[in-house]
């Protein structure tokens, strides 16, 4: 009889082991345990994961590109630490894009499929938010915030457009839920959810009525709440950097910086 023999189990694939480098090191950043400034050996950061070394490699590279880690000329890699005027950028950048999704979803026509993606997701918000601030669903509401700003990256039908606006979800402290977990309890925040619901409608009957300006208009004004709501964070709420992953990152702002802040208190995308 002859027998065949199988070969070797191959381990995780090349992939996998990216993919899980990649969330791993991203994580480990977002949640403070690599700091500001930190270098970051490829050697150790292998092994603490428990990965090989191109993977890891392969990983920090996205990460640089990602903007979390800063690659000097030497090839050293170290945490970057950002200012309130790269936050702010960085925001700023996703209403762009997201408001040039919104103007060429308009002016080519919407995909439908995400168009009616994102009505129904309008649709399941409005039951999260209930009739009265008491009655919102606070988890819901992220879940399905993150859901519509997803379908609205892909509402152009343009591919390069979809992964330029899914990008900048993942430039640090940009993303449209960056700020909602920890500000449950604020009142403010609570309301203006109703008032960024309002503009996920306005945007999608924009887009709907073939209005390019108006829907990129909305789309980039729905952006700056996420703006003011960051400013109320990190003067308001430092103590909060445990529950928003990246804002041990961010360096404390000056006293000017500090006194526009009190006159302008937070909301929310």
């Amino acid at each position: 009889m002859i027998t065949v023999t199988s070969g070797a189990k191959s381990g995780p694939s090349k992939e996998r082991q990216f993919e899980r480098a990649l969330r791993e090191l991203r994580q480990r950043i977002l949640s403070g345990e690599f700091q500001p400034d930190q270098h970051l050996s490829e050697t150790a950061a292998a092994g603490l994961i428990g990965i090989s070394r191109t993977p890891l490699r392969e990983a920090m590279a996205h990460l640089v590109d990602e903007g979390l880690l800063e690659r000097a000329p030497s090839g050293r890699c170290t945490v970057r630490q950002f200012s309130r005027d790269d936050i702010i950028d960085a925001i700023e950048f996703r209403g762009v894009l997201e408001g040039t999704v919104a103007r060429i979803a308009a002016e080519r026509g919407a995909d439908p499929d995400h168009l009616d993606a994102c009505r129904r997701i309008i649709d399941q918000i409005d039951i999260a938010l209930g009739a009265t601030e008491a009655e919102i669903e606070f988890d819901r509401y992220t879940e399905l915030n993150a859901q519509f700003h997803d379908h609205l990256a892909r509402l152009s039908g343009s591919g390069v457009l979809e992964k330029e606006a899914l990008r900048a979800h993942r430039l640090p402290l940009a993303s449209p839920n960056a700020f909602l977990q920890s500000q449950a309890g604020v009142a403010a925040v609570r309301r203006s959810l109703y008032l960024a619901q309002a503009q996920h409608k306005a945007m999608i009957e924009a887009v709907a009525l073939r209005q390019g300006s108006r829907a990129e208009a909305v789309a980039r004004e729905h952006a700056r709440l996420a703006r003011e709501n960051f400013d109320h964070v990190l003067f308001a709420g430092r103590d909060l950097a445990d529950e928003i992953p990246g804002l041990s990152l961010v360096a404390a702002g000056t006293e000017a910086d500090q006194e526009h802040i009190s006159t302008h208190p937070g909301r929310t995308s």
